[in-house]
């Protein structure tokens, strides 16, 4: 599936329902089978995910493209670095 601009559309992770630790560990999982440059898309019912994700990027040198709450649910894009 591509994106309207021809880009691969992001990979979506669905970790709604699961709490801290869970949501990083999942997501620096996700990361890591990532190519350079793929945008992943992370959505997380755990509020600790606002804070935890965020600080996770900056020890991996991955990108937060933007970050949004959709009601009760927090949502996060992100590029791989490379």
């Amino acid at each position: 599936m591509t994106a309207p601009d021809g880009a691969p559309a992001p990979l979506i992770l669905d970790l709604r329902g699961l709490k801290c630790p869970l949501p990083v560990l999942r997501t620096r999982k996700a990361l890591a089978g990532l190519a350079a440059g793929r945008l992943l898309q992370v959505e997380s019912t755990d509020p600790l995910s606002a804070i935890d994700i965020p600080h996770m990027l900056n020890g991996t040198g991955d990108r937060l493209e933007a970050h949004r709450r959709d009601g009760a649910v927090e949502v996060f894009l992100i590029r791989r670095a490379g």
